[in-house]
């Protein structure tokens, strides 16, 4: 996976039982781990397509925190289940959901990457009973087994931390390249203010 990956969820057509499609829809639950956030504006896009009800996310939404300092998130899905996302149940394919990932800041480790793993979603059914919408029956959909198609399977996301040897070089340069910023932008200043004062 790259610094930006997307997660591409896969499920099989196989786990989707045949219920009414316009009383139904699936939620799909992606918990994410420590370190790894979705950006809810990022999720903005894909929520103004049709086969989306709703995307939401929950947990730390705070994008600037370091990974030691944030808290775990979920992204969750709700798909029509009569869309064409699902493709219509009935051609024995799967469909796929692209999740935007980001990195949070890492821990310095001695190998200069953190390793962060990522599981399979939950998922569940939500229909309503026909001829009585205030009333609604929940049917939790298990992860997929040997009989269900899926590759949705746990992935590992190598991440850059930065090595422990190199903070005190970093610091200093980081140091070095401030100090010369902060003079080269006084220097200017003096110059320009100079500059004014003799021409009047």
């Amino acid at each position: 996976m790259s610094s930006h990956p997307q997660l591409r969820l896969q499920i099989g057509a196989a786990s989707i039982p045949k219920l009414p499609a316009h009383l139904c829809e699936v939620i799909v639950i992606q918990r994410l781990p420590l370190g790894v956030f979705a950006d809810p504006f990022e999720l903005q896009n894909p929520h103004k397509h049709k086969a989306f009800r709703d995307i939401a996310v929950f947990g730390d939404t705070n994008l600037e925190l370091p990974s030691f300092q944030s808290n775990r998130s979920a992204v969750e899905f709700h798909i029509d289940a009569g869309s064409n996302i699902l493709f219509m149940q009935n051609n024995g394919t799967e469909f796929n959901l692209l999740l935007p990932l980001h990195a949070r800041y890492q821990p310095l480790d001695e190998s200069g990457y953190s390793v962060v793993e990522i599981g399979e979603p939950d998922m569940l059914m939500r229909c309503s009973v026909e001829g009585k919408q205030h009333k609604q029956s929940c049917l939790f959909m298990s992860p997929p087994n040997e009989k269900t198609k899926s590759t949705s399977a746990t992935v590992a996301w190598k991440i850059p931390a930065g090595m422990k040897a190199h903070a005190g070089f970093v610091s200093v340069i980081t140091f070095v390249t401030a100090l010369l910023s902060t003079l080269s932008i006084v220097y200017a200043s003096m110059f320009w203010s100079g500059t004014k004062v003799s021409k009047t």
